[in-house]
């Protein structure tokens, strides 16, 4: 089962930066236009972002830390999303918290 808590990493992303993954219309020209869109979808990963899917972004944190930062997805959003910035914070925040081990 999949928790959505939006209150969960949105406050914690924007204490880190400017986090706008909320901006998404998740029309997935970010993904279509990928180097990497085998391995990262952005789409994807702003979605469970934005919905305050932790643990999803946790089992993707191989993904987040393989984006080339190329901005290829930003250039082509056309909603004007900072991709490559929210990346960055989401590599932070998955730095700060680490998944727990059981």
């Amino acid at each position: 089962m999949t928790t959505l808590t939006p209150s969960l990493i949105g406050p914690e992303l924007a204490a880190l930066g400017d986090f706008d993954a909320q901006a998404c219309m998740n029309c997935g020209i970010c993904t279509a236009i990928c180097p990497l869109s085998t391995d990262v979808l952005p789409r994807r990963l702003m979605r469970y972002a934005a919905l305050g899917m932790a643990e999803r972004v946790r089992q993707e944190e191989e993904a987040v830390f393989s984006c080339l930062l190329c901005r290829s997805c930003e250039e082509n959003c056309p909603a004007g999303v900072h991709i490559t910035e929210n990346v960055r914070l989401l590599r932070r925040w998955l730095l700060e918290h680490p998944r727990r081990l059981n």
